[in-house]
């Protein structure tokens, strides 16, 4: 083996950016399938009551901050890769491993949420407009698991750099 200075496991990183990248992936999905099922929703509604496409909008808004609970992960793991400065072992691979698939699959499963609710519930609204509330009360919730991976993300990614007392 060559003379390096890197100390730590060599293939820790390797874990580390695969859980920066599963983070931005998943969620990503999760917010292009919100958009897209809740975007038809609108634009079918929208041939019938034009007037209520801008109140309809929410669910594909909501759907897409769902990439940026990602890309906040993302930026947090990928700031914490850096074996040249502090050593970086397996344990610390696998806590951002683990931290980018909390917020990834919690990402993708709330897109999921909001693209079904929001594509039934514009529909739903232009038919009957008292369901308004009762249909942002739903989306708010499927946000919610998003922003609970989001924390538990954060937390995880936390917990990299404890593995060893340097």
């Amino acid at each position: 083996m060559a003379a390096s200075t890197f100390s730590g496991d060599e293939t820790a990183p390797f874990f580390g950016f695969l859980g920066a990248a599963a983070a931005l992936v998943f969620s990503c999905m999760g917010a292009a399938y919100g958009t897209a099922k809740s975007g038809v929703g609108v634009a079918s509604m929208g041939v019938m009551r034009p007037e209520l496409v801008m109140k309809s909008i929410v669910p594909v808004v909501m759907a897409g901050v769902l990439g940026i609970y990602g890309l906040i992960i993302a930026v947090i793991i990928s700031t914490g890769i850096n074996p040249k400065a502090k050593p970086y072992y397996l344990f610390d691979g696998y806590a951002h491993l683990s931290s980018g698939l909390a917020c990834g699959l919690a990402g993708l499963a709330a897109g999921m949420a909001i693209g079904i609710v929001g594509d039934a519930g514009v529909r739903a609204n232009a038919q009957q407009p008292k369901l308004f509330v009762g249909m942002i009360l739903i989306l708010i919730f499927a946000e919610a698991l998003a922003l609970y991976g989001l924390i538990v993300g954060i937390i995880l990614s936390s917990r990299a750099g404890q593995s060893r007392a340097d």
